[in-house]
């Protein structure tokens, strides 16, 4: 591997088993990169960040809500590096509607609640490069707001916008 291409960071960053807890994907995502050279880690967290922004939307924090309670930028991150450790397909059928992520399972429970979150998965690499050059990557921040109009927090408006999401995860 020379140059990191996008199916390459996907092919990495998707977790083997889904059912794992946030800290045993994180370690597996560490071990694939450990392997890479400084330029593929570059690449790779390029990647990670393009998707980060990409899935900036109220339309997936609002799913994120219905989930699991979500309600503040870092859970909404922490989310969002979730999502992308689901994989390309999963990632790619959240964006058109976020609903779908009703179909993706399982999903790991900490205490007897489902956790949809993975801690700082997207810093894994910046990290990796740090320790190895004493010298940081560029954080690009994701943007002031998420994209989209804002999801209404009513029960019956999250009914209706997150049907699926809904019956499966409302408490």
């Amino acid at each position: 591997m020379t140059v990191l291409t996008e199916q390459e960071f996907w092919d990495l960053v998707t977790t083997p088993e889904l059912g794992l807890d946030p800290q045993s994907v994180s370690d597996n995502l560490k071990a694939k990169l450990s392997e890479l050279t400084d330029e593929q880690l570059i690449a790779f967290d390029k990647f990670f960040g393009i998707n980060m922004r990409k899935s900036f939307t109220w339309d997936l924090f609002g799913a994120a809500f219905v989930m699991a309670g979500c309600n503040d930028e870092y859970g909404f991150s922490e989310f969002r590096c979730w999502l992308i450790s689901r994989g390309e397909a999963v990632f790619i059928n959240a964006l058109n509607d976020a609903d779908s992520l009703a179909q993706c399972s399982p999903v790991y429970y900490l205490n007897e609640q489902p956790y949809p979150y993975i801690d700082e998965y997207d810093l894994i690499a910046g990290l990796l490069y740090e320790q190895r050059n004493d010298d940081e990557l560029p954080f690009v921040p994701s943007g002031e707001q998420p994209a989209g109009k804002r999801f209404k927090d009513k029960p019956k408006f999250l009914k209706q916008s997150y049907p699926q999401l809904f019956a499966k995860y409302w408490q």
